[in-house]
């Protein structure tokens, strides 16, 4: 069956430059000119990846993948006139699945989609049965619930991101193991990801601060000239 992808740009030339590409691999298209648009759409019927421009009138793309993330785990690509390290990192934080800036080859766009359709499929449901991130994960004082995806400090749920989430559930089911940034970039965005390290870097520093704000007693470890684990 073919993919359904939504693409919204601001920018009619743009929207229509992503929408003949996309065509040309046989991929279902929607195309939309701004954020209500797109919402709008979406609540009727939810695509199977999006291609989302940051800086749209209206509400923005930041806005959009974060309210999106609320509910859905929709692939999202962003799209800035800016390459901007902070725009990066605060949309991979939000929950986006990658991020590429403009001027761009719609033939690297293409190959990011194709990367992220790989790395995206269906759950098998003989791997559900045994899979071990459906178990509580107890750590100190926080417990992962799993089947919730949620991570709580004694009773308190803590406001973490999707990727957030990841790369602690991660650190967490392999405690006193010590990774370094690229296994870890691997682990949360999977093995094609096109970004670079300081994302783990910055999703380190932001799960720390919600560790500390909270007062818990567990800590990411740094461990200098190599990356990142959690000790007990």
């Amino acid at each position: 069956m073919q993919k359904l992808i939504y693409v919204c740009d601001d920018e009619e030339n743009i929207r229509e430059l992503i929408r003949s590409y996309l065509l040309r691999e046989s991929y279902r298209v929607e195309t939309f000119e701004n954020g209500e648009e797109l919402l709008k759409a979406f609540s009727i019927k939810e695509p199977d990846m999006m291609v989302l421009d940051i800086m749209l009138s209206g509400i923005s793309g930041l806005d959009i993948c974060r309210e999106l993330r609320k509910t859905s785990e929709v692939p999202i690509i962003l799209v800035s006139a800016r390459d901007d390290t902070f725009d990066k990192v605060l949309g991979l934080e939000l929950g986006c699945d990658d991020y590429i800036a403009k001027p761009f080859s719609p033939r690297e766009l293409v190959a990011r989609i194709k990367t992220i359709f790989r790395r995206v499929r269906e759950p098998d449901p003989s791997e559900e049965a045994t899979e071990p991130k459906t178990r509580d994960i107890h750590i100190k004082d926080i417990t992962i619930k799993c089947s919730e995806r949620v991570v709580y400090e004694g009773g308190t749920p803590l406001d973490f991101t999707m990727k957030e989430y990841d790369l602690f559930v991660f650190l967490a089911s392999n405690k006193n193991m010590v990774f370094n940034r690229d296994q870890l970039l691997t682990a949360v965005w999977g093995q094609d990801f096109f970004g670079d390290s300081r994302s783990v870097d910055d999703l380190v520093k932001r799960i720390r601060k919600k560790l500390a704000g909270v007062d818990s007693e567990l800590r990411i470890t740094t461990v200098w000239g190599y990356g990142y684990k959690i000790s007990i």
